[in-house]
């Protein structure tokens, strides 16, 4: 009798320490900023927040931005150690501003594609969750809302919301050594626009997403992945949607000739025209570039309509695009363990 009492007490006594150990761990694994317009968080906004956190450090800091429109630009520079930006709630909280490419600068030159981001993310080991990212400049060319050049960047339940060139994922774009990895995760996130408006050399799956071609759209992607890269842009499980008129928006044209881009077990709504894609009037992309779907469905799956020089794939083909496989790379980065 007393060795089972001394049993069950030491039992009850290890379940309390555990339970300890989880909460004093979950207290002190990341650091918690809390950004507020109403001055009742740490800061009211949120490149204060970004600047707060150490250069260098191994230790994640989580951002928490209550629910509010925030007009700013934001720079996450390559030397900020781990982030999450975290949102009260993706359509309540909203990061907005309204540079665009032709706007000039001090010294009278324009700002640029790059220059016109409202984010720009240059850190490795970013994430975002429930967050609206905006450029609020209308309808006057490139406007980026968010620019990523670091590596294993993810975004789960976010908004990207502009109309040309929302989504810039730079990457290697700029650089010498075209190697350099830039890869990208977007889960349940929705993505809207008119021309090009996800495009850029980085690596990116989108899984579960909504891709929302606006009234007057033409293309959805404009890839320049680099030649060393086996992988550039891949959508699986999205709904490729919008109020585009009928049969006016291709699925992608490419930026640079060895683009890459692959839609895998997509709904395609009837806005996809039925060529499919585009070769930017580069008849030499047509042998370079890499464009095919797998399992499309919808009234803009017309794989009979496709240009011959895109692919069809077949089931042993189309198993390499998982999530995986694309997004390993050479550190074995897991990115649904965020």
């Amino acid at each position: 009798m007393k060795n089972s009492l001394l049993f069950k007490d030491l039992k009850i006594f290890l379940i309390i320490l555990a339970a300890t150990f989880n909460f004093l761990s979950f207290k002190t694994d990341d650091k918690v900023i809390v950004v507020s317009k109403d001055g009742k968080g740490n800061f009211i906004t949120i490149q204060q927040a970004v600047d707060a956190v150490k250069n260098g450090s191994s230790q994640r800091t989580k951002i928490f931005i209550k629910a509010g429109t925030y007009k700013e630009k934001i720079i996450i520079s390559e030397t900020k150690g781990p982030i999450i930006l975290e949102g009260e709630n993706p359509e309540k909280t909203v990061i907005t501003f309204d540079n665009f490419a032709s706007k000039k600068n001090q010294e009278g030159k324009d700002i640029g594609t790059t220059g016109s981001a409202t984010v720009f993310i240059y850190a490795n080991d970013f994430t975002a969750k429930n967050i609206s990212f905006e450029n609020s400049a209308g309808r006057v060319g490139q406007a980026v809302a968010v620019l990523t050049a670091g590596d294993r960047i993810t975004f789960e339940n976010c908004r990207f919301l502009g109309n040309q060139d929302t989504l810039y994922l730079k990457g290697a774009q700029d650089l010498k050594d075209k190697t350099k990895p830039s890869r990208n995760y977007f889960k349940n996130c929705y993505i809207e626009g008119t021309t090009d408006y996800i495009f850029g050399a980085g690596t990116a799956v989108f899984e579960n997403c909504f891709i929302y071609s606006k009234e007057t759209a033409s293309y959805i992607t404009a890839a320049s992945t680099p030649r060393e890269n086996n992988f550039g842009f891949v959508f699986i499980n999205c709904n490729i949607t919008g109020n585009a008129k009928e049969y006016s928006v291709y699925l992608g044209r490419p930026w640079r000739l060895f683009a890459k881009t692959v839609y895998i077990n997509c709904t395609l709504n009837s806005t996809i025209r039925p060529e499919g894609w585009h070769n930017w009037n580069k008849p030499d992309a047509e042998k370079t570039t890499f464009y095919a779907e797998f399992n499309s469905k919808g009234s803009g799956a017309n794989s009979i309509s496709r240009v011959n020089w895109s692919h069809q794939l077949n089931q042993s083909e189309a198993k390499k695009y998982t999530l995986g496989n694309i997004l390993k790379g050479k550190d074995n980065w897991n990115a649904k363990k965020v």
